[in-house]
């Protein structure tokens, strides 16, 4: 019976392993509130940043003067840490590539969207933009508190109140 104890050890060492190695995107670590390796984080966020600005230049095309006026919002905002980011790795600070395109979750959100017109479209885009900045909203939370990269957790930490405005201002544009 000695070996029980040491299996489930074993166990729970490799579950937690098995977490902290598990790409951002499954919401393992979300779920269980583990920061992001700094590479899964650098990815997510450029991954994001593309997102949010193909997406919403979309939007400065398709949308009502509400979209339209977030849309642009967004573009600035996510140009600027996008230019940020790529400072911090092209500076040595971070050592993590950035993603040079979207995930295919996103490609087929944008896909959806570029299929869309009139509210179809606004409701879509207003959606999309409060599930991406949920996930931005947790994924900086996570490792400004506890990410392995002072310079880039002091960089999520800075940032944080901006995308948190922006969740915000997404929640508020289908009122």
């Amino acid at each position: 019976m000695k070996t029980l104890p040491a299996t489930f050890a074993l166990l729970l060492i490799s579950s937690a392993a098995f977490a902290q190695s598990t790409a951002e995107t499954t919401g393992v670590n979300s779920a269980l509130n583990i920061p992001p390796k700094t590479e899964d984080f650098v990815k997510e966020v450029s991954m994001n940043d593309i997102f949010e600005i193909e997406s919403s230049k979309l939007a400065l095309q398709k949308g009502n003067a509400a979209t339209k006026a977030f849309a642009q919002q967004m573009i600035d905002a996510h140009e600027k840490t996008t230019s940020e980011l790529k400072g911090l790795i092209d500076g040595g600070k971070v050592k993590a590539p950035a993603a040079t395109g979207m995930s295919d979750a996103q490609k087929k959100s944008f896909d959806e969207l570029k299929n869309l017109s009139g509210k179809d479209f606004d409701d879509a885009y207003q959606d999309d933009q409060e599930d991406a900045h949920e996930d931005a909203v947790d994924v900086f939370k996570r490792y400004a508190s506890e990410g392995d990269n002072a310079d880039l957790k002091a960089w999520a930490a800075k940032t944080l109140p901006a995308l948190e405005h922006h969740l915000k201002m997404a929640e508020d544009l289908d009122d």
